[in-house]
């Protein structure tokens, strides 16, 4: 099977740096070409400027370098996303449209587009989140992410565009900072346990999210690219799950690790998001089609977090007791 050309946009994110690191290890680092706003990258991979909202230039890149697979990971997330809706619209939903035209018209083979449990705002059941539950998002990330889906399925139905996606939960590693998500409280408290060993949640105690392990997220992401089209039965978007928790429940894992840790909550307006969100996502579908599977639970997540971070921040680590 000849290996994929692969671009990725976004490619300086939470997900995108370590996603371009796993498939350069899987396809070589010259089958991948990362690209983002910055002029100047790190160098360690191949690297071009690109703003998703330019077109002409987005097809050079495609047609100069012969991209077979698009990741398009470029977006505002959720708490950034409401500081500036039309910008968020802008570039999460007409950057998806540039992405989508350009693959079209080069006969790209396939395009990686990442959803969200945004996509869900009100009227489903939350405990446990059906794939087809109804989907009335209460942020503008949400509806950029619905309209993707609706976008992305038009194109498949239309054009034969072989666009797949993934409804991500809160996505937590050890690898790169969140960039501005509701969920983001999930990365930051292992980092002030490591640091400080107290954290200040912008969540409520109880607020219960799925969330998955940036490793079981990143396999996911590429056994999806990689299953047989005819598998594929979903082309809005698969539901995902990882594990479940809530911040008080996170806080005392962290305490086996870090016994002197302690948590404070002082909810904003991310709680009102939070509180639209499921809690379970049903992911059956991605079991059944791709043979999804995820490998860590809280307590092999957290334990790895703190393995990892220890490291970072020069801190000894004390397996629990």
């Amino acid at each position: 099977m000849t290996k994929p050309k692969i671009l990725i946009t976004g490619a300086n994110g939470q997900i995108g740096q370590v996603l371009s690191v796993q498939l350069a290890k899987k396809y070589g680092k010259e089958q991948i070409l990362r690209t983002d706003l910055a002029q100047n990258d790190d160098g360690l991979l191949p690297y071009k400027s690109l703003d998703v909202l330019d077109k002409s230039r987005m097809a050079q890149i495609v047609e100069q370098h012969q991209i077979t697979q698009i990741y398009h990971l470029a977006a505002l997330l959720s708490a950034s996303g409401e500081k500036n809706i039309h910008k968020t619209w802008d570039i999460n939903f007409n950057g998806l449209v540039h992405v989508l035209d350009v693959a079209k018209e080069f006969s790209v083979d396939r395009v990686f587009f990442p959803s969200s449990i945004a996509v869900y705002g009100s009227g489903f059941n939350k405990s446990f989140t059906a794939q087809n539950d109804f989907r009335n998002p209460s942020t503008m990330y949400g509806i950029t992410k619905v309209a993707g889906e609706s976008w992305g399925n038009y194109y498949w139905m239309k054009y034969g565009l072989d666009v797949r996606s993934i409804r991500y939960p809160g996505i937590i590693g050890y690898q790169s900072l969140p960039g501005g998500g509701t969920t983001d409280y999930a990365v930051d408290i292992f980092h002030e346990a490591l640091k400080s060993e107290k954290y200040t949640c912008f969540l409520e105690s109880a607020t219960r999210l799925p969330m998955i392990y940036m490793d079981d997220a990143i396999r996911a992401t590429i056994e999806l690219m990689e299953a047989s089209t005819e598998n594929i039965s979903v082309r809005t978007s698969y539901n995902l799950q990882g594990l479940s928790f809530t911040p008080a429940e996170l806080a005392e894992e962290i305490r086996k690790h870090r016994p002197n840790f302690t948590i404070e909550y002082h909810p904003d307006f991310r709680q009102e998001i939070a509180a639209q969100w499921p809690e379970i996502m049903d992911d059956q579908l991605a079991r059944n089609d791709w043979s999804w599977k995820p490998a860590f639970d809280l307590s092999e997540m957290t334990k790895d977090m703190i393995l990892n971070l220890s490291k970072k921040y020069n801190k000894d680590y004390v397996e629990p007791n």
